[in-house]
Formats: C-alpha cells, structure tokens, sequence
C-alpha cells in the first residue's frame, strides 16, 4: 500500500499531466517538473467573454491594484495608470468603441490599463527640469511593457480569487475616442482593456491549447528547425479545440495570416503612430 507521501506525488502528477494537456494537448511536453497550486492557476488561465451580473467582493479592486504595483517597473519609473469603469453608461460607451464587445457592458469591473507618461511629465514641470528622453519610442515601449506587466499580475490574483478575466486589445481602435470618455491627458493612452468577473457557466470555456515548447523555447541560440512541422500538428489541436467550442475548424496558422495579413484586420490600428503623436507621445 502507498504511503501517504507516495499518493502526494501521485496526485501531483495526475494534476501535472492534466494542466499540460489542456495547454498544450497531444504535444504536452514531459510531466516530470516542479508543480505547486500557484503553478496549476497559472496554466489553468482561459479568456472568459460572458460575465454574471454579480458584484465582487469588497475590496477586490484594492487587491488587484496591489498585485498590479507589485510587478516590475523598469527603472522604478511607474509609467502606468489604471481607469476603474464600473458605471453601466460608460461601458457601455467603452463596448461600442471597441466594436461592441458584450462582455464590457457585463462585468462589473472593467479596468482600462494606460501607458501614461503625463505624471512624470507634471514632475519635471514641477522641478523645471526639460524631460529631453520623454519623447522617444524608447520610453514609450517602457510605459506599454509597464501596463502589460501590471496588468497581467491582477489577472493572476483575480484568478486566484475565483474571478475571470478578458483583455480588450480594441481600447487601441479608437484611442483619442477612448480618451476623451475617460478624460485622458497628453502623453496617455489606453493601451488595452480587462473584463473583470464571476464567469457565466452558461457560456461554456475552455484552455486554449498553445504551441508546443520546441516553437517557442530556444536554447543558447533561436533556431526554427522543425517548426513547420510543430505549427502544423499545433495546427491541427486547434482545429479540433475550435471546433469543441463551436467556433468552426479555424487553425491557428489560418488565425495568424487572417489576422496579420491584410491592414484592414487592424481595425485602424494601422494608423496607431500617428494618432499616438498627436496624443502627445513623441516616438522619436
């Protein structure tokens, strides 16, 4: 008879190998690694898009703004901002610039993450000093990377509070429209959205398979032998995925050259640069 140590480890790894199949499906790489709770939420991540009109529990925006500023910041400049949208009027305002996305008039917290460079702006007014390195793509990047990695930390502890969560990447479909509602200054834009709340289990979701290891893992120097081969039988999970979710056999190769290769799949993001400039932002 196992001993209780042995049935732990068994356990683990029956979680292991199920966590790895649901993200990666038949090309799941070896179950043999470290494996905790904190480790089986982070592979168990899935967009939701269909959201209970439930509120969250008090205090939950505190606890994810915490998380959020608990995540690296490059140089410990703190170039994000975070608009909380809870009135029903604005997001529902906030649905139609991003095309009428459902899911932002559902939750009950939609969180518009923005690279914001206005606040360190202010301060170098406030202490005279000319901000020469404000107006460079470089700073911009910083500001960007900043709000994703804020933002990705509160999915995490939404998650861990038994939440869902969706990114809106459309905020950058209209972004002096989105700023205007939201009454942005020069040198702040949103830079993507967040649904945040108890998912409907009417609408069914699933962990979408990603590509294997071997694409995107490189070791010592990029190499891209047999990746044709990996994204083909990738390919393949997705289809079959998309089909268990009642989108059609949509592969993911198709998903990347529909969505990459004309301009117009942009949804005028095409002319980001020059709107961000007129915002404001340099990119130089």
């Amino acid at each position: 008879m196992a001993d209780g140590t042995e049935m732990a480890q068994a356990s683990v790894r029956e979680k292991t190998v199920e966590a790895l199949a649901r993200r990666y499906g038949s090309l799941a790489p070896d179950p043999e690694i470290p494996w905790n709770a904190h480790i089986d939420l982070l592979l168990s991540h899935r967009s939701v898009r269909a959201y209970l009109d439930a509120p969250l529990p008090s205090g939950t925006l505190t606890t994810l703004v915490a998380a959020a500023q608990s995540a690296a910041t490059s140089s410990n400049l703190q170039t994000w901002s975070v608009v909380a949208v809870t009135q029903s009027a604005l997001k529902s305002a906030l649905a139609e610039l991003a095309g009428g996305q459902k899911q932002i008039e559902q939750c009950p917290l939609f969180l518009v993450w923005l690279a914001d460079l206005s606040r360190n702006a202010r301060l170098g007014t406030a202490h005279g000093v000319d901000m020469h390195a404000m107006p460079y793509l470089e700073t911009f990047l910083v500001a960007a990377i900043d709000a994703a990695l804020a933002a990705q930390n509160a999915v995490v502890a939404a998650e861990a509070l038994d939440l869902s969560t969706v990114y809106i990447g459309a905020m950058r479909n209209k972004p002096e429209a989105v700023a205007a509602l939201l009454g942005l200054p020069d040198q702040c834009v949103a830079v993507f959205g967040l649904c945040v709340g108890y998912a409907d289990t009417a609408t069914p979701t699933a962990v979408k398979p990603r590509l294997p290891q071997e694409v995107v893992l490189h070791h010592e120097r990029y190499g891209a032998r047999g990746e044709a081969e990996l994204c083909a039988a990738h390919d393949a999970e997705m289809v079959a995925f998309s089909e268990s979710q009642g989108m059609g056999p949509q592969s993911w190769s198709a998903r990347v050259l529909g969505r990459l290769g004309p301009v117009s799949a942009m949804s005028g993001r095409d002319k980001l640069s020059e709107i961000l400039r007129r915002m404001g932002f340099g990119l130089r």
